[in-house]
This record gives C-alpha cells, sequence and structure tokens, in this order.
C-alpha cells in the first residue's frame, strides 16, 4: 500500500498567493486546515447539511466540505483569517462579539463569512434576506436573533450610519 501521490496547486488565499501540495482526494476543507493550518473553518457534518465549513470561493459562500482542493486551483479563497485587515476586525466580527451573537463559537468563521458575502453584494438587507442568505448554516446554541441584529448593525456601520445596538439587544427586556 503506497501514500497518494501529492499534487500542487497556486490559488489566492485571503488576499495572498499560496501554493500548496496535498493528496489529490483531500477537499478544501482538509487543505485548509490540514496543509494550510487555517484551523478556523471548522469540520461540521462533511455532508454539506450544516454550514459549518462555509468559506468563500471567489466570493460566493462554498461548503468546503464538498469542494475538492484541486477544484481551487487558480481561484481564490477567504477564510475568516481573512476578514480583519490591517489590525482591525471586520465590522461583522465587532457586531457578533458586541452583540454577543456567538455562544460556543463553532460556527461563527461560517456565519461571519456567510454575511459577509450578503454584505458584499447587498448593502441593506431585510431581515428576511438576512434569513435567507444564512439558511444553511446552522447553530445549535443560539436562537439565531443574535445573529440576525449583528448583521443588521454591521450592515448599517458599513454603511456609515452612526448606530448603536438597542437596549434591550444588549440587555433583554426590563
Amino acid at each position: 500500500m503506497t501514500a497518494d501521490p501529492k499534487v500542487t496547486i497556486a490559488l489566492e488565499v485571503n488576499g495572498e498567493p499560496a501554493e500548496v501540495a496535498f493528496a489529490p482526494h483531500k477537499t478544501l476543507l482538509e487543505v485548509l486546515r490540514e496543509d494550510l493550518n487555517l484551523t478556523g473553518t471548522k469540520h461540521g457534518c462533511e455532508l454539506g447539511e450544516c454550514g459549518t465549513c462555509t468559506v468563500l470561493l471567489d466570493g460566493t459562500p462554498v461548503l468546503s466540505c464538498l469542494v475538492l482542493g484541486l477544484a481551487c486551483a487558480g481561484h481564490k479563497v477567504k477564510t475568516v483569517e481573512g476578514m480583519a485587515q490591517a489590525g482591525r476586525l471586520h465590522p461583522l466580527q465587532e457586531t457578533f462579539a458586541d452583540l454577543g451573537a456567538a455562544q460556543c463559537g463553532y460556527c461563527t468563521p461560517a456565519f461571519l463569512l456567510a454575511a459577509a458575502a450578503l454584505l458584499a453584494t447587498n448593502s441593506k438587507p431585510t431581515r428576511q434576506e438576512i434569513k435567507e442568505a444564512l439558511a444553511g448554516n446552522l447553530c445549535r446554541c443560539t436562537g439565531y436573533i443574535k445573529i440576525y441584529e449583528a448583521v443588521e448593525l454591521a450592515a448599517a456601520r458599513m454603511r456609515g450610519e452612526k448606530v448603536e445596538p438597542a437596549r434591550e439587544t444588549l440587555y433583554g427586556r426590563p
């Protein structure tokens, strides 16, 4: 029994050129975590049902457990590690933290990337549009409301609006 021969591809990861060698059967999820040491992308069901492994491929959310690493040659991949810029968190990362939208945090990277893809094409999404954009991502800890509110707040801030979360969003109803 011999080990799989490795293949080498070139791609862009989080805005930087990358060349990576890996076994040709590996998924993008495995390549990111095992070969590029980008562990922000999480293993979930590995069946494409939970959304936990969501990354952006050429700006579009994809389930990295269902994409072969080989298929990413010449493409742009963005993971949660690439969201912060110049030492500053992305507005979505800030609002998720501010509003408590992340509880255990396991699903958070996927929600952040799916929301970032939405806001890249729709600067003022409705609550329904946010729900639809995030529908492929499951969370076992939250009731989703804080996640939706965090996306709404980030969108407003990204539009340049000076907004703060409602008191009940932070502290609940009196």
